[in-house]
């Protein structure tokens, strides 16, 4: 599990930034409007308006701003339509990028994104091209600092409410789920009161490709970048195993 342990410890950073946590309030806000619009205001009848609660509430958004993302997109004025579009790609280095975006301009959309690519000397290429190298899986990081239950005990509480994999490493835990399941362990947490670094519902990368040439990684960098700094992109995945610091 050495890619997943690598990639735990990269989502692990870079959550703790306030910024990053910034935007995830966005991103979760946006995927709340669009599963009250595809599917109601109660996630008791909306599978995926329920998935989105539980990573709203394992990224810690306060309860008050998820009711109100709900009325929102529940009410006449019904919010922005947006769009779910996933464009696949290929990176410097033979590495391999996924990108989901949440928009209401799909030409701006593909335009910021082709440039970001060009702009790292890779290239976006046909649906499936890329997407049979992950695997859809929940992933929910937990600070060993700030958890208080012991591995073991975490463990067992994560396997018995569904989890499929338990990674140990030097800062974090990393919990892995089916989609399906990822509710369930969620709310196993909470209950529990065990809080999260992050969580959601993600790719994962069967192989890692290490790239180490510096030129190579400074375009590969600004692909990455570009698209962090995009709105539209609610969730970029990649399999670049980055080195450590």
């Amino acid at each position: 599990m050495s890619g997943h342990s690598k990639f735990a410890n990269i989502k692990h950073k870079k959550e703790k930034n306030d910024a990053a946590k910034g935007k995830i309030f966005t991103i979760i806000g946006r995927e709340i409007a669009v599963a009250v619009k595809e599917g109601g205001p109660d996630p008791a009848n909306n599978f995926k308006l329920a998935q989105v609660i539980a990573k709203a509430k394992a990224n810690n958004m306060p309860n008050d701003t998820i009711d109100r993302g709900i009325k929102k997109a529940s009410g006449a004025d019904g919010a922005v339509d947006y769009k779910n579009i996933t464009y696949e790609g290929y990176g410097p280095g033979g590495t391999a990028i996924i990108v989901e975006a949440l928009t209401d301009n799909q030409n701006r959309t593909a335009s910021n994104v082709k440039s970001a690519f060009t702009k790292g000397n890779g290239n976006v290429g046909t649906p499936g091209c890329v997407s049979y190298m992950f695997d859809k899986k929940g992933q929910i990081i937990i600070d060993k600092e700030e958890c208080k239950m012991s591995s073991d005990d975490l463990m067992m509480l994560v396997l018995d409410a569904g989890a499929d994999d338990f990674n140990e490493e030097e800062d974090s835990f990393e919990i892995l789920t089916s989609p399906d399941n990822f509710q369930p362990v969620v709310e196993a947490l909470g209950k529990e009161n065990v809080e999260s670094v992050s969580a959601e519902v993600t790719m994962i990368p069967q192989n890692y490709v290490s790239v180490t040439d510096p030129d190579t990684v400074k375009y590969l960098q600004r692909i990455l970048d570009l698209l962090d700094e995009d709105d539209d992109v609610q969730a970029v995945y990649h399999n670049w195993e980055e080195a450590d610091e």
